[in-house]
Parts: structure tokens; sequence; C-alpha cells
């Protein structure tokens, strides 16, 4: 009686939409800019805190200045941002935000960090902020368990999980995130982000069944 196991079936690899047929995708729901709230008073604190206990699901990203030179020090991230489905909420680590929030919100394990690429996140909060990233899903490793083998970011997740078009504006991801003022744009593009990734989360039925 032969013992040899039936060979597995092949591991079926997904393609990626093209930036073409991306760019011919209906424009992302984005966040209207009075939805995404730059932190600065105790009051938005405690505003953001009170509305991101309220959900076991939050996007969250980071955004440091670029380096141009192989020398240059990478002092990041300078930004973070972390949304519901309903706001987002920027911190400027430059403008000293309470330790008490950061601590509660990053190392949470309720609070269920969403995004994409965190697991590169992990080391600089720790040398910036000596805080553990808590409980979160990198939805980049996720992509590539339901079988994208090319790597998946924000935008094409958004494509694929959605079937719309998220702008990412080059000019945006190159600006000064180590600004003490943070332009309209900035602060879009910021917001955006971390919302898109909640909002690819939640259209994948990830929130049944969290990837571990």
């Amino acid at each position: 009686m032969s013992t040899d196991q039936p060979p597995k079936p092949a591991r079926r690899h997904l393609e990626r939409p093209s930036k073409e047929l991306i760019r011919l995708l209906p424009p992302f729901d984005a966040l209207p800019l009075q939805r995404i709230h730059v932190l600065r008073t105790p009051a938005d604190y405690a505003f953001a805190l009170e509305q991101l206990r309220q959900e076991p699901f939050i996007g969250f990203d980071t955004e440091s200045k670029p380096c141009f030179t192989s020398d240059a020090p990478r002092t990041g991230p300078h930004v973070l941002q972390f949304a519901s489905r309903e706001r987002a909420f920027i911190v400027q680590l430059n403008g000293e935000p309470p330790r008490d929030f950061l601590r509660e919100v990053i190392e949470s394990r309720h609070m269920v960090k969403v995004g994409f690429g965190l697991s590169s996140d992990r080391g600089p909060l720790q040398r910036k902020l000596g805080l553990k990233l808590g409980a979160s899903v990198d939805l980049a490793n996720a992509m590539r368990k339901l079988g994208y083998k090319q790597a998946v970011g924000v935008r094409t997740a958004v494509a694929i999980a959605l079937g719309r078009r998220l702008r990412k504006s080059k000019a945006a991801t190159t600006s000064n995130w180590a600004a003490t003022h943070l332009s309209e744009n900035q602060v879009q593009y910021a917001g955006e982000d971390a919302f898109a990734a909640l909002a690819v989360f939640y259209a994948l039925g990830m929130a049944d069944n969290p990837p571990s």
C-alpha cells in the first residue's frame, strides 16, 4: 500500500491591477478635510481618544521627512495618523504630544492598528518614542496571504478591495513632514492613508476574522 501523499495544488498567485487600469477607476470616497483633525490642544487629544476608544480597529500610518542622501540622519517618524470609520487624527511629533495618549493608542491590545508596512514602523516607534506597537494587522502581509505575490500598497489595495482610485500626491509624499505647520495637502494625504487602510480592511471582511 503506497504511503505517498498526493501533491498539494500549486498556490495560485494573483496579479495586481496595472497603473493604467487603476487610473480608469472612479475616485476613492475620501474623508472631507473637516473630518481630518490635526491634534494640538488637550481638548483635541481628549476628543480623539474618546473617538478611538469606541473602535475595535483603527487605521494607522506614519510619515517621515524624506532623506535624499544616503548619509542623511533618519529621525522619523514625524507624523502619526490614526483613523476611525468616520474621522482621522493627525499627530505631529515635533509638537510634543501627550505621552499618555500615544502610549494608550499605540500599545493598546484593544484598539487593533490596521495599516500597510507596519512591521517597518516598529523599530522607529521604539527608538523615537520608546513605545512598542501593540495589537496590529499589517495589510501588506495580509494581501500576500490572499495570493498577491508582488507587494501591494494602499493605493493598489484600494483598487482591489473597493474598485476605487486613491489619489496619491508625489509632492506630498516627498514634502517636509517635520515642518511646524502642515499644509492642507499634507493633512489630506496623511488622513486619507490611514482612513483608506481601514476601509480596505473592512471591505475584505477581515474584521470578522482578523489575520494573525
